[in-house]
């Protein structure tokens, strides 16, 4: 009895023990089994469909060269005595760029105005002679071999003085020769003789130096023969339209830092075929250049204007997705719920991507937050100036 009397409250320690252990594990397991809230939609911000017609600018690379580029020649032969310009100076049309020693030509001038005076004096008394002799004639007192003679030295005085004229002029002109005058405004190139050189007319020794016309100046760059040929299509459909300023196709040059030329300039030329070697169509386009900002031989973008897509739909182009079907987009159905929808995307335009099809005009395209949406399931849209608004209204709050 003793025994049992000492076990008892060492048995009523262990149940008591036992039933907080079981009280434990039964709120363990009323925790566990209650479910977790589900999570909200995700928010997104999405973008009515709207159809329009659409601007759209191809650019290409081109190459600037100068509008005009002069070769100044000696036209005589002569000492160049003195250039009148710095080299690499803008010059206008008609400014004195060189002097080549004018005195013998001078000289020449003299001799000629010289021998004209004299044929002009024989013609004078070949007249006078002529006078005389048609009045013997007429009473019949000379022979008519003498009156032949007479008439044909007046006819010989004319001449000698229409020749003598004529070197007159031709001595004026080589003396106006000796100022060499710049053909056209320009940037002036380096000298090819210097002053104290004999100057000639043949190919080796003429050249004086040489002038780029740089304002206006031209473009030149390659149109792809596919894509001329896609546009044609568009225009020949319907699909597209060409709007031209005063009949001509408008260009922007766009620099290598993605600056554009302040002055817009236009395409004067297309080649009427393509070239074999590489598959392209050669075009030019010319640029005022005022400040001669663009220079010969300078790379850059040529932006071709004028095209208008018509009836077409434009998107964020980081509205895209790309999956193994293609390109396609997330639109929010009725029910608030996203669903991929594949479409056809055409040219980047100045406001996002122009999609060509899989649209229609009201369609609630995901533009922000793409990446949170699962296909079917709900989504909270919310255009993009009110999405815009929350993020700041939060922060006010926090």
């Amino acid at each position: 009895m003793q025994y049992e009397t000492r076990r008892l409250p060492r048995l009523m320690v262990a149940a008591a023990v036992v039933a907080v252990l079981a009280a434990c594990d039964g709120g363990d397991t009323t925790t566990s089994a209650a479910a977790p809230a589900a999570p909200p939609p995700p928010q997104v911000t999405v973008q009515p469909v709207a159809m329009a017609d659409v601007p759209v600018a191809q650019e290409y690379a081109g190459r600037t060269q100068g509008a005009r580029e002069v070769q100044v020649r000696a036209r005589v032969t002569g000492i160049l005595l003195e250039r009148t310009y710095q080299e690499g100076q803008t010059v206008q049309q008609g400014d004195l760029l060189f002097r080549i020693d004018p005195q013998p030509f001078r000289v020449r001038l003299d001799a000629a105005e010289a021998g004209l005076q004299q044929a002009r004096a024989t013609l004078q008394q070949a007249q006078r002679n002529w006078n005389r002799i048609d009045e013997l004639w007429k009473s019949r007192t000379i022979s008519a071999s003498t009156h032949d003679d007479a008439r044909a030295a007046l006819d010989l005085a004319r001449a000698s003085v229409a020749a003598a004229e004529a070197e007159v002029e031709s001595a004026r002109i080589d003396l106006g020769y000796t100022s060499v005058e710049a053909p056209l405004s320009g940037v002036t190139s380096l000298e090819d003789l210097p002053e104290g050189s004999l100057v000639g007319t043949g190919a080796g020794d003429s050249l004086l130096a040489t002038i780029t016309q740089l304002d206006p100046i031209h473009v030149v760059f390659s149109l792809p023969e596919a894509e001329q040929m896609r546009e044609r299509v568009l225009l020949e459909s319907g699909k597209a339209s060409r709007i031209e300023e005063q009949g001509r196709v408008p260009v922007d040059v766009v620099f290598g830092d993605g600056s554009v030329h302040a002055q817009e300039g236009w395409v004067d030329f297309t080649a009427s075929g393509v070239d074999p070697a590489t598959g392209t169509i050669r075009a030019r386009a010319v640029v005022p250049n005022p400040d001669h900002r663009l220079l010969p031989g300078q790379f850059v973008r040529v932006r071709v204007k004028g095209l208008v897509r018509n009836d077409v739909a434009v998107i964020p182009d980081k509205a895209l997705m790309q999956g193994p079907q293609g390109p396609f987009v997330y639109v929010v159905d009725a029910e608030g719920k996203a669903q991929a929808r594949p479409v056809q995307t055409g040219a980047l335009v100045e406001d996002g991507r122009i999609v060509e099809g899989g649209l229609a005009e009201g369609d609630t395209v995901i533009t922000e937050g793409v990446i949170k949406v699962r296909p079917g399931a709900p989504v909270q849209a919310a255009p993009p100036a009110e999405a815009a608004e929350t993020p700041a209204s939060e922060e006010a709050q926090g």
